[in-house]
């Protein structure tokens, strides 16, 4: 899951000012700002009066029947999930004027009085608000159990829990989404470690008198039960203003706790109001039976086609879509992630190349999807559906010759924070030259993986991951990367020598509970006889750059001159958090340019390969011009740092600018014996070592050094004649 623009945010107090004043209206207005200008979705937004009269409101908020009325006598609101302001619901007040929505962001939420009432935890036991008249402060928090974002804060509120516990705060959970039963609220409250109740708000009636909107919220009723809080619980965790999803080492300004502080110590609220950002609560919507677009009709073919690769059990997706029952309460949510194209994840610019694995919903798909949820997201009859869609559960490559593991023990996901890139070096055991024609990296825990990419290191190579040099490539997974079989790949192979090790880069999304992995990789060897065509994945890179602080658009750019004509068959670019944008353009030999592939959103949670439906022939002299934009301001929120300068790094807080190319000579068939013999990139680290420690006579001697053991490594090779054919390892 990267705007070219971001608008300007309210400079929030850090961890280390968190009693910094900041007034209210001022928050309120900066809020409002946001909201107005579209940068937010519902329940970010806050009115600037709210935010100034924070406890001066008088409006009661009452529940006289409790909780305890069925769905169907609960109140059937009309919501939008756009990122603007919802619609609101179709029913009337007894004057006759139409009654705004629960979710409508102009209503007030700070300041009002939340009368009593009551609820049932996953035990059945009974609570009510007015069961804790001793607690200067009460925490009511908003969750769902399937959204990613209330997973990940389950247990820092849990944490919160504890630090005030002994100050008699107290917490409570409040679970309203439709599709959540108690079992599953059950299930959460242990795995994450909730030390509060935890309550099933039947209908949404109580998210409704909150005016809640979305999972994780949460709001501070004073001794007077009055809100003095509402928004997000810290903003260490995220969607930004570009729809990309954000993720902090550690938060800049823990709001509630802050907010709670303040309240127990008399104070006025400094930011009364946070955007927060999740998923959307699942209230219960109003049918039309009479929509002609239905989920057994249209969106469940749809659905097969974009979204169950990821949203079906143990993938990476944080809920399925497999049976309408799964699609109940989504659908607010559902339609916010379409209409902003944050899903199916794809990123490149629909005007240039066409690719294999595109996954682009075309407007009339969302156009659908849009229909669909406006009608209350009916089902229609069952009998339309199209059969259920198969997946190959086990290796999607026929018959794996070898599966290599990343490690002998499993590595340990931690349940937050950020997990930096892990590497791990494996010995595949090859005592021979091996040609390698597909190649099928596993997650061990989808749940957490979110990409495999597996390189291999030769034995006579200096080959230092530090230097990042990645040239020997074998292949990779990101959530929904299938193999690829296109016809244009047939009869090609990659060429791995004996005695090469694998190495495994794996990049980890904590989910909120401790988890292990153990991701492999799958080989198919190729009969040499049978290979025409070898496979290389070459680097369009530059090292020497440095983005100053505060720089919201710096450029950098690289080059690659084909030295003899080729067939490039993907592209794939990578940049770290400061990426903004990339752009791939071929300059032909006869001077036209052509752009092949434009990133304008570049999301650094989605590494994507991305593979030309076919080949495109580069003639020899064309020049690959990649060109990168990195954004090193504050208004970036996944910036780990905007204030110093960035350089070429390993790290997530470092910056990398590659462009990589996979090729393969046009004129070569290795079976025939035309063109070059097989080859293996073995001193790129040597080269790239010469760039970094710079000019001079020492770099100019390191250089012809690389170049010698280049052409020693050629000679070698052209004198050992082709591979042998591999045996069949099980």
């Amino acid at each position: 899951m990267p705007e070219n623009s971001r608008a300007n945010a309210a400079p929030a107090p850090s961890a280390n000012s968190e009693d910094a004043p900041s007034p209210a209206n001022e928050a309120g207005e900066n809020e409002t700002a946001r909201a107005a200008a579209g940068n937010e979705t519902p329940g970010n937004e806050a009115t600037g009066n709210e935010a100034a009269n924070a406890g001066k409101t008088d409006e009661v908020v009452k529940d006289g029947d409790h909780a305890k009325q069925s769905a169907a006598a609960a109140s059937s609101e009309s919501e939008t999930a756009a990122g603007n302001a919802p619609a609101p619901s179709q029913k009337n007040d007894p004057a006759g004027n139409e009654a705004p929505s629960p979710t409508d962001p102009s209503l007030p939420r700070v300041g009002r009085k939340i009368e009593d009432f009551t609820l049932r935890d996953f035990r059945g036991a009974e609570h009510s608000l007015s069961d804790y008249a001793d607690a200067p402060v009460v925490v009511v928090a908003f969750l769902g159990t399937e959204c990613p974002l209330a997973k990940l804060y389950a247990p820092r509120l849990a944490s919160l829990a504890d630090e005030f516990r002994d100050r008699h705060v107290q917490f409570l959970g409040i679970v309203s989404n439709s599709q959540d039963s108690v079992t599953e609220m059950e299930h959460y409250a242990r795995v994450h470690g909730i030390n509060f109740p935890l309550l099933k708000d039947a209908g949404n009636v109580i998210a409704d008198r909150f005016r809640a909107i979305r999972t994780p919220e949460v709001f501070l009723l004073d001794s007077e039960r009055r809100v003095r809080y509402w928004g997000r619980v810290d903003d260490q965790y995220g969607i930004g203003e570009d729809y990309a999803n954000f993720a902090r080492s550690e938060p800049r300004r823990r709001d509630l706790a802050v907010a709670i502080e303040e309240v127990l110590s008399g104070r006025q609220v400094s930011v009364p109001v946070t955007p927060a950002t999740g998923c959307h609560i699942g209230r219960i919507r109003e049918v039309d039976e009479t929509s002609d677009v239905t989920w057994s009709r249209q969106i469940s073919r749809l659905f097969q086609r974009h979204c169950q690769e990821c949203h079906r059990p143990t993938q990476i997706a944080p809920f399925p879509l497999l049976t309408y029952e799964d699609t109940i309460g989504w659908g607010a949510m559902i339609q916010e992630v379409v209409r902003q194209r944050r899903m199916p994840p794809w990123h490149a610019d629909p005007q240039y190349g066409e690719f294999v694995n595109e996954a682009l919903l075309t407007d009339e798909e969302m156009a659908l999807i849009d229909a669909w949820v406006e009608a209350g997201c009916p089902e229609g009859d069952p009998a339309e559906l199209p059969p259920p869609r198969q997946f190959v559960e086990g290796w999607q490559i026929p018959h794996p010759d070898q599966v290599v593991y990343m490690s002998e023990k499993p590595f340990t996901v931690p349940a937050e924070g950020i997990v930096e890139y892990q590497w791990f070096e494996v010995d595949p055991g090859f005592t021979e030259d091996k040609w390698i024609k597909a190649v099928e990296a596993r997650p061990g825990n989808p749940a957490v993986v979110h990409h495999v990419t597996v390189y291999y290191k030769p034995p006579f190579a200096d080959w230092s991951l530090k230097l990042g040099a990645r040239i020997n490539l074998l292949g990779g997974y990101s959530p929904g990367k299938r193999p690829v079989n296109a016809p244009s790949w047939h009869n090609m192979a990659r060429y791995v020598p004996a005695g090469s090790k694998f190495i495994f880069e794996m990049h980890y999304t904590p989910n909120g509970t401790e988890q292990q992995d153990r991701s492999s990789i799958a080989l198919m060897f190729a009969d040499p006889s049978e290979v025409e065509k070898q496979l290389s994945v070459v680097i369009v890179a530059n090292t020497e750059f440095e983005i100053p602080p505060g720089d919201p658009n710096y450029r950098v750019d690289a080059w690659y001159e084909f030295d003899e004509d080729s067939y490039l068959y993907a592209m794939s670019p990578h940049m770290h958090l400061r990426g903004k944008s990339f752009l791939f353009e071929a300059i032909y030999p006869d001077g036209t340019k052509e752009i092949l592939l434009r990133i304008p959103r570049f999301d650094f949670n989605w590494q994507t390969d991305y593979m030309l439906t076919d080949p495109k022939p580069m003639p020899e002299g064309t020049r690959m011009h990649c060109v990168a934009y990195y954004d090193n301001s504050e208004d970036n929120l996944s910036n780990p740092d905007p204030t110093v300068p960035v350089r070429w790094g390993d790290q997530t807080w470092d910056e990398m600018m590659i462009g990589a190319l996979a090729i393969a000579p046009m004129n070569q068939n290795i079976r025939l014996g035309i063109g070059k013999p097989p080859q293996v990139n073995a001193s790129y680290h040597l080269f790239t070592f010469t760039i970094l420690v710079g000019g001079g006579i020492g770099a100019t001697c390191l250089l012809v050094i690389a170049w010698l053991v280049r052409r020693w490594l050629v000679l070698r090779h052209r004198s050992a004649g082709q591979p042998r054919a591999p045996e069949s390892v099980g």
